[in-house]
């Protein structure tokens, strides 16, 4: 189990000041501002702050998370009926709306807005989640909120909680090693907590073992993604393993590609891993079409969770996982194919017709003059102006 669930803190002990949050919420119908904005770095626990509140006040905790639903109408639609239905069980609720920095502004037609108008009179209190609220898109939240730091976590604090966990656990862990993981860290509270988790699953709780993780700048490496998919069966723990990489979904799917087969050796595994795959290809092209990002869910979920427990078993052998080919070859290709498109719209424009038109029918006849070496072709060059590459690709 992560350390980062297992250990997740009650309200008492998140190491911010937590009273103004409380209040807001103790308070809420004598509040004036009904939302209250908190801010802060990724991993410094706003949401377990959260989490630990409602748990307290026995609130029930309605959670939305504003990338998967970005525009007026999903934001009116997920969060409009949260505020306005009662709870399940006929007690109070607690809203929470997490990662607005997924919004991205006028691309998004209006989902700020949106938030900004349900949180003027809300029936429950409202808490923002931000990295940085104070981006222009959200001057009419900021507005209409309380706002509150939850700032990077103090060196001697993580230092104490690293020192709780790791006795908890009857790891043997120097004070140095301690301080030096939280150093580390940057004051991210969660990759602290995972580094201590990792160096001792390694048995490299020593200075010499925290110096060989790599600076993680808040981001894990593909490789180390690729395990949590490719060898784990837990769903769990392979959700989690494109939260912090650095890749994109497109390219975290073609990275899984490549591995796929060299890791599963059972054909009825691999089958089902590249039907899971294929199925978030499916919705990956949803959106693509149809801008439904809140499908971006699925599509994460199928190409982690989906191929982890694809397999009946893990492979127990060593697999040396390789750089994706295909990002290369699509390279290469867009790079052949960049001339060609190049010398099409200068032909295009110069017999007034589209590129996608001089491609097809009057650049194949071209190339044949220019492989023949015919007198026209110099004259050719001369008038559509191309360079020596070019000519080059014209004669191949």
């Amino acid at each position: 189990m992560l350390w980062t669930l297992k250990y997740r803190p009650e309200i008492e002990q998140i190491p911010h000041d937590t009273k103004q949050l409380t209040d807001f919420v103790s308070n809420f119908k004598k509040q004036k501002k009904k939302a209250l904005l908190l801010w802060g770095p990724s991993g410094v626990g706003k949401t377990a702050a959260v989490h630990a509140l409602s748990r307290k006040m026995n609130l029930e905790l309605v959670e939305v998370n504003a990338s998967d639903y970005r525009t007026a109408g999903e934001i009116e639609a997920k969060l409009g009926v949260a505020l306005k239905q009662q709870s399940l069980f006929g007690g109070a609720k607690l809203i929470y709306v997490d990662e607005l920095d997924g919004i991205s502004g006028q691309q998004d037609r209006g989902g700020v807005g949106a938030i900004a108008d349900l949180v003027k009179e809300p029936a429950f209190p409202v808490i923002l989640c931000a990295n940085d609220p104070f981006d222009s898109k959200f001057s009419s939240l900021r507005s209409k909120s309380q706002i509150i730091e939850f700032p990077a976590v103090e060196i001697s604090k993580l230092t104490t909680l690293l020192k709780n966990i790791a006795d908890k656990e009857k790891v043997n862990a120097s004070e140095d090693v301690l301080k030096t993981i939280a150093r580390r860290s940057g004051g991210d509270l969660r990759g602290a907590i995972t580094d201590l988790q990792t160096l001792a699953a390694s048995k490299e709780l020593t200075l010499d073992g925290v110096n060989t993780l790599s600076d993680r700048e808040k981001s894990e490496t593909i490789m180390n993604a690729l395990v949590k998919i490719l060898k784990s069966t837990d769903p769990m723990v392979a959700k989690t393993a494109l939260e912090s990489v650095g890749e994109d979904a497109d390219e975290a799917m073609l990275w899984i590609d490549e591995n796929l087969p060299k890791e599963y050796t059972n054909p009825l595994d691999l089958v089902r891993a590249y039907n899971s795959l294929s199925r978030a290809d499916v919705f990956k092209g949803r959106i693509r079409r149809w801008q439904y990002w809140r499908y971006l869910v699925y599509v994460y979920d199928l190409m982690t969770a989906g191929v982890a427990v694809a397999k009946d078993k893990k492979n127990p052998a060593f697999v040396q996982y390789g750089r994706t080919q295909r990002i290369l070859k699509i390279w290469m290709a867009n790079n052949k194919y960049a001339k060609r498109k190049a010398i099409a719209g200068k032909l295009g424009y110069a017999t007034h017709t589209s590129t996608k038109k001089a491609i097809t029918s009057t650049l194949p006849y071209l190339r044949e003059l220019y492989s023949k070496k015919h007198a026209s072709a110099e004259l050719l060059t001369q008038e559509l102006d191309l360079d020596e590459e070019q000519v080059e690709w014209m004669g191949k």
